[in-house]
């Protein structure tokens, strides 16, 4: 919920933090040490949290958070840091031009074991498992019958016998039931599987120069670890650490699970470094936004498939040809037919476009709703995604947004924003 004073022009409330479920309030800067100072304007964003943080989880790195200088919010149930003693403008551009560190402990980390793992995970999910290489790692999605998102994720195919799973802290609960119900059902069926829920860490170090920082504190080649692959290793002398070459940034990165008694001592000792910097929710959803991932719940949903979503490529060619998989019968046909509506980049220029906002077509008719938008801080113009009718989802459209009842020019653009910098050896 957005909240702007009268007194203030709304065309200063910049920043997209839907997701955040807080009120967004927009006042006058003052240095009371509850303001996030925001550097492009000269304005400052409180954040309230919708119910007492004693009522929300804690990641293990909750009190260190709070030592630096973490303003914590409510988010999917837990307190976490939305930014630090840097504005977020700042805190994006350090991870664009240097490194950062995220604290993703909120999120479900899951080992699937037995023989039939594999079986297991395709009878929920949209990938090809089975055609992983060992410690190779791909983004997935759980589907619904009706062909819907239930979550994405990612799976993680590694050597020691297990699948390592990663999904959203948000779909925990809805994740974990979905999960235990197919184990049921295979169980009860004679297939070898389980469940282990990992009570582990899990930090993101992100960034152009994440190679030279992780590279002091590992025996293992980086160089040799590409984008999408996975190794157990010590980290700075922390035994036990799953570390993987992804992030949700487009730079270049690692998530690296931690044991939770060590991940304080592993976050300092990456501090030590002066490329590293901590960085907050604010970055991390406007630099997912540059580099044109979705955030579950804004951007796809039960309500999209991914025919729709425009992730075809999630789903393994053999995966198709069986159509083996949940919603399989409404999502195949959907490749071929296309969609009525479907996901686009859009830019422009003027007021900043928000989720919800109506997205027109040249004649001034509604042809679809944005999902997800901010101010690109790389770009220096308003970036957004969201649907549209079909028709209008051709690279450089010019359609047009309605922000604050005014029609403002906006043309259709290709996904990522900022181009992408992971590495693939």
């Amino acid at each position: 919920m957005y909240i702007c004073p009268s007194r203030l022009p709304r065309s200063l409330c910049l920043l997209h933090f839907t997701e955040l479920h807080n009120v967004i309030i927009l006042k006058p800067r003052v240095t009371d040490s509850t303001v996030l100072s925001v550097s492009m304007i000269s304005y400052t964003v409180l954040f309230h949290p919708p119910h007492p943080q004693a009522d929300l989880k804690k990641t293990p790195l909750f009190d260190f958070h709070r030592e630096q200088g973490g303003k914590m919010v409510g988010f999917a149930g837990w307190s976490m840091p939305v930014q630090y003693k840097d504005s977020h403008i700042v805190s994006h551009m350090h991870t664009r031009e240097h490194c950062s560190i995220f604290d993703v402990s909120h999120m479900l980390q899951t080992k699937v074991h037995g023989k039939d793992r594999v079986k297991f995970m395709e009878s929920l999910v949209v990938a090809d498992i089975a055609e992983l290489k060992d410690n190779q790692g791909t983004l997935s999605l759980f589907t619904t019958e009706k062909g819907g998102i239930i979550d994405d994720l990612i799976v993680t195919k590694t050597d020691q016998g297990y699948l390592y799973v990663v999904s959203n802290a948000g779909c925990a609960d809805k994740d974990s039931a979905h999960m235990k119900a197919r184990l049921a059902e295979f169980k009860a069926a004679g297939f070898d599987v389980d469940l282990e829920f990992l009570d582990e860490a899990l930090i993101a170090l992100q960034g152009p120069s994440m190679s030279q920082v992780l590279q002091e504190g590992l025996k293992e080649d980086l160089s040799k670890l590409t984008f999408m692959t996975s190794t157990l290793a010590t980290v700075f002398g922390i035994p036990g650490c799953r570390v993987t070459r992804c992030g949700y940034t487009g730079e270049d990165g690692v998530e690296v699970s931690v044991p939770q008694s060590s991940v304080v001592e592993l976050t300092e000792k990456l501090l030590a470094n002066g490329e590293v910097k901590l960085a907050g929710l604010g970055a991390r959803d406007s630099l997912r936004l540059e580099a044109g991932l979705c955030l579950y719940g804004n951007d796809i949903d039960e309500t999209t498939t991914p025919v729709e979503g425009t992730l075809v490529w999630t789903i393994g060619k053999r995966r198709r040809q069986a159509k083996d998989f949940p919603g399989a019968d409404i999502i195949v046909p959907q490749i071929k037919a296309k969609t009525a509506r479907k996901r686009v980049g859009l830019v422009s220029t003027g007021p900043p476009v928000r989720q919800h906002t109506p997205i027109l077509g040249p004649d001034g008719k509604v042809i679809g709703e944005v999902t997800s938008g901010c101010p690109s801080p790389c770009l220096k113009k308003n970036i957004a995604m969201g649907y549209v009718d079909a028709t209008f989802a051709k690279h450089g459209t010019a359609i047009q947004v309605e922000v604050r009842k005014k029609a403002v020019p906006a043309t259709v653009s290709k996904m990522p924003f900022v181009p992408t910098n992971y590495y693939f050896g």
